[in-house]
Order: structure tokens, then sequence, then C-alpha cells
């Protein structure tokens, strides 16, 4: 069965849109991979080379027109991406009125799971109808929280919007990890944050190894690159490659 995971934070600035893009690129040299970016900020459809003022379809034709998906490869076959722009803002005022808005998104992407193992869903930073419709088309919800104490403090929220969900939309969310980013060892708070987000969280799912904090991550980008490829070394390969192998079991 196809894994439906929403990458979901409530917060901006986690390194959402970045987790999302390398966490697919390393499960797709194993399995075959959608990225859906539901952001109307379109950062990960930018990183991956695209211009989202170009775009003709995006997510939004999708949601809002029943259009098929229309999808775009990234390196290889086996990653696929269904960009966004700034016309998903309007999504979510028009989804309000929309018939069957909750299961908008379920519906899309209903046509296309039988090709994919894994479909990745960027979220945007906020609890709206885009996040909400997202939860109720998933079947796991990964977490990226930074190591700081205010983004630590709106868990409180994110863990209320699941239970919601969870309770009559779609009872079958499966709240897969936390993954502690942007971690600078040598600073205490983030060290303190950390055994916060460890002792405070683990009872609700595993909280994984954290993502340092590095500039790499931004010059990757820059050059529309996974981490992996631009800096093979570099050790925060090696926590991603291992979030994709927690994933995939």
């Amino acid at each position: 069965m196809t894994k439906i995971i929403s990458l979901f934070n409530q917060s901006g600035g986690v390194g959402k849109s970045t987790l999302t893009m390398n966490l697919g690129y390393a499960l797709a040299q194993n399995h075959k991979v959608l990225l859906v970016d539901l952001d109307p900020q379109g950062s990960l459809s930018l990183f991956m080379g695209l211009e989202p003022s170009e775009l003709d379809k995006t997510i939004y034709d999708s949601l809002i027109n029943d259009e098929p998906l229309l999808t775009h490869s990234y390196l290889d076959d086996s990653l696929h991406l269904v960009p966004s722009n700034i016309n998903l803002s309007g999504a979510e005022l028009e989804l309000v009125t929309a018939d069957m808005r909750d299961l908008r998104l379920k519906d899309t992407l209903s046509i296309v799971p039988d090709d994919y193992d894994f479909i990745l869903i960027d979220c945007p930073p906020s609890l709206g109808l885009l996040s909400y419709i997202s939860l109720v088309a998933s079947t796991h919800l990964l977490v990226p929280i930074q190591t700081q104490y205010k983004s630590f403090c709106g868990t409180e929220l994110l863990l209320s919007t699941v239970a919601r969900v969870k309770k009559r939309a779609n009872r079958d969310l499966e709240l897969l990890a936390f993954v502690p980013t942007m971690f600078a060892k040598s600073n205490s708070q983030d060290n303190r944050a950390l055994e916060a987000i460890k002792e405070q969280l683990a009872e609700f799912a595993p909280v994984l190894d954290p993502i340092p904090r590095s500039t790499a991550f931004a010059d990757a980008v820059e050059n529309h690159l996974p981490l992996s490829l631009h800096s093979p070394k570099h050790p925060a390969v090696k926590v991603i490659n291992n979030i994709a192998n927690f994933i995939s079991q």
C-alpha cells in the first residue's frame, strides 16, 4: 500500500521543504516517489528547479478544478513533483464553499497511488484548510520540529489538530515520528530543546536523530540539488538516509 506522508508543522522556518526534497530523493533511490507541494509559497517547487510564477498548471488546478495531476520528473524517473505557486493561496477561500472539501486532496491522490510507493506532501506552515485536507488524505504524519524552545511550545496546537482529524475525518492517520531540525550541537539552548522534545514527545511517536544546522542545505537548494549530490560526505546525508530507512520499514 502506498504510504502518503504529510510533513507538517504549523510553524514556519523549520526546514520542512528542505526535508521533503532531501527525503524524497533518498527514498527514490529504491522506490517510486511523488512529492506534492501544498504550500502557496512554492518553496519546494523552486528548490527542485521550477519557477512557480511561470507554471500554467499546479496542484491548485487539481484541487479546485478537478483537473488531472500534472507531474514533473526530477533528476530521474523515480522522483516526481506536483508543483505549487501563489494561486494556491486563494484555494483556502474557495474550499470553504466547495463540495466535499475535506476529501478534495484525498480524491485527487486516489488516482495515482498504485504508481508510487511513497507520496510526500509538503504542507503550508498553518493550521488552515490546506493542512487539514492534507492530514485527511494521508496515511502517516511526519513532524519536523526545530530544536528551539519556541518551536517546541507550538506542538500542543499541532497535536490537538492531529487528534481532531483522527477523531472523525481520518481515523487511520498515524503519527510516524518527530524529526528535530536545525540542531547545533555546540549550542546549549539547542541541546536543552532537544532533550525536552525527547522527554515530552516520545510518548506520542519516535523522536529521530536531529538534522544538523548547516549552510550546506542552502547551497544545495540554490543549485536545485539534494544534499547527497551536492555534498555527499556531509554528516546530514547519513541522518536523512536513516530517516528514509525508518520510513521504509
